[in-house]
């Protein structure tokens, strides 16, 4: 017997609709790229959001971490940009220096800027620099008058390691000795537990969250040397600014120009991305959940029982800051190109 065809109009407007409000995300994973190792604090925080994102987007997909370390976090953000689907199942944890490596025109960088698709970020980053006490560098003032300069390591050109002590060469005449291609912050550390190098310059954030820092601080092991931002964080109160220290030795208005673009990456922070092309209601999916979830009191509860700051940024602003940043002046671009050694 055949159905009706008014019947058999119901069975397609049924499936339809059925289809329609079917989540777009349920079933599926969202992987995040992070572009360092497991246990790294640009790591922690993507790991710990991650239930969180599975909370609040609709047909709470699975989300894990992908982890891709190497070259300060490039390798993971070309990977997302160039070769990942624009299908808003894959998302970026990287690097929020790397905006230096495309104003530089470097060869191996396969992104635009300004064109990812910014989600959110969840810490603002001002830096420090540890320096090991058993050193003859008990301050700033030590190492602008040394004769040997300290040897500091860094994973790559647009890691924190590198280019804050580049730049407060720059700025104030320092000389420190950079040891580069370190594959992740805690194969830094442990190269300063051997006595290989000295220092290293990272984030406030990292310092006071997690361990060897927390027990390197109970054993005076370390001492901070200098802090970014503009004024001192309440936990180093006793530790100059680089604002200080370039009102201090009188620094060009053009350097501080150029310190102006570097330290901007201390805004971008602990940045999320998804590639450009994903479509619209996705990314408005994502960025939704993202804010929801930095706000979420549990998520906050679990952040401070594990040291691990919150002061989110916005897509928004994280978009605006792209922006800006990539017009800076070809004066500013040279000087950046000197501090990264090209």
């Amino acid at each position: 017997m055949r159905m009706p065809w008014a019947a058999l109009a119901l069975v397609f407007l049924w499936c339809s609709r059925s289809n329609a409000q079917t989540p777009f995300y349920q079933g599926k994973t969202i992987t995040i790229v992070v572009g360092t190792k497991a246990g790294d604090v640009y790591d922690l925080y993507p790991r710990m959001l991650a239930p969180y994102l599975t909370k609040y987007i609709a047909g709470n997909p699975n989300v894990i971490i992908q982890n891709v370390a190497g070259a300060a976090s490039l390798i993971a953000a070309n990977q997302v940009y160039s070769v990942s689907k624009p299908d808003g199942l894959t998302l970026g944890a990287i690097y929020p220096a790397l905006y230096f490596e495309q104003l530089v025109k470097r060869p191996e960088v396969k992104f635009d800027w300004t064109k990812f698709n910014w989600i959110g970020s969840t810490v603002t980053s001002n830096q420090l620099m540890y320096m090991r006490a058993d050193t003859p560098y008990k301050s700033i003032e030590d190492i602008h008058r040394a004769s040997t300069p300290p040897k500091c390591g860094a994973t790559g050109v647009t890691s924190t390691g590198y280019y804050l002590p580049k730049l407060l060469d720059e700025a104030i005449g320092t000389k420190f000795d950079i040891v580069s291609g370190y594959q992740a912050g805690q194969d830094i550390d442990l190269a300063v537990e051997r006595g290989e190098i000295q220092c290293r310059a990272f984030t406030i954030t990292a310092y006071f969250a997690r361990e060897p820092f927390i027990s390197w601080r109970k054993k005076n092991f370390v001492r901070v040397l200098f802090q970014t931002g503009t004024k001192r964080d309440g936990r180093l109160k006793e530790v100059p600014t680089i604002y200080e220290l370039m009102d201090k030795y009188k620094t060009s208005e053009n350097i501080r120009r150029l310190a102006k673009v570097v330290l901007a990456s201390g805004d971008f922070g602990r940045p999320i991305v998804a590639p450009p092309g994903v479509p619209a209601d996705r990314i408005k999916i994502l960025r939704d959940a993202f804010d929801k979830s930095v706000n979420d009191p549990t998520l906050l509860a679990e952040a401070e029982k594990r040291q691990l700051e919150m002061d989110p940024e916005s897509s928004a602003e994280l978009e605006s800051l792209a922006k800006e940043v990539m017009v800076a002046s070809p004066d500013v671009v040279e000087r950046m190109k000197k501090i990264l050694g090209m």
